[in-house]
């Protein structure tokens, strides 16, 4: 499927940043209609929790394409717009999970490797009080935070990382997919980040 256009650019585009507590916006539609189901049925069988460099994973047509779209020039120069971040240079890395552990979800920030992270959960309907990505206020209120996404099919949430971006969910064990795309400061922390979910995902495919 070469040259498909999965993501809804338009939508994006049309997201307001919200400025509190940090720099941040919501899409429900994140996908084209056409090909939302594509990508849900394409999505490689994850049954273990963290995060897999994509190389380690078989994708489906529709989600190469998509992730191509995501690797565009057109989705570098929208977010930097969006965030007023320069990422002419930056080193882009996607990952994807499939597998929410009970010890997943704890309030974090990313690290300050990254400077915008993206997450596009693949999911049917989200109907699970838990699991929901919450936008916090502060890094130790679960309870506190500004807005809430489920992560069903083609809920995008983008941030900017900052030394508040606090985020987190309701403990949920189950399947939870997502693509998880990060710019990053320089190519150093690629190689440092590829390296460790590498040798992860080995151990998780060994055990």
């Amino acid at each position: 499927m070469p040259n498909a256009n999965i993501l809804n650019l338009s939508a994006l585009q049309s997201a307001q940043v919200s400025d509190q507590p940090y720099p941040f916006f919501v899409v429900d539609n994140a996908l084209n209609p056409e090909y939302a189901k594509k990508v849900l049925n394409d999505f490689p069988e994850i049954s273990t929790g963290g995060s897999f460099p994509l190389e380690s994973l078989e994708l489906g047509d529709t989600v190469t394409s998509l992730v191509s779209d995501f690797e565009s020039e057109a989705f570098r120069k929208l977010m930097a717009e969006k965030f007023k971040v320069d990422l002419s240079d930056k080193p882009l890395m996607i990952t994807a999970r499939g597998f929410s552990r009970k010890k997943d979800g704890q309030i974090h920030t990313d690290s300050k490797s990254k400077l915008l992270t993206v997450l596009l959960y693949l999911n049917e309907e989200w109907t699970s009080p838990d699991g929901r990505l919450r936008i916090l206020n502060q890094g130790d209120n679960l309870d506190d935070f500004v807005t809430e996404i489920p992560s069903s099919l083609g809920q995008l949430v983008a941030f900017k990382v900052t030394e508040n971006c606090w985020h987190g969910y309701v403990p949920y064990e189950g399947r939870r997919q997502s693509l998880q795309i990060n710019y990053l400061v320089s190519d150093k922390y690629t190689r440092s980040h590829v390296i460790r979910h590498k040798v992860s995902a080995f151990f998780k495919k060994l055990f």
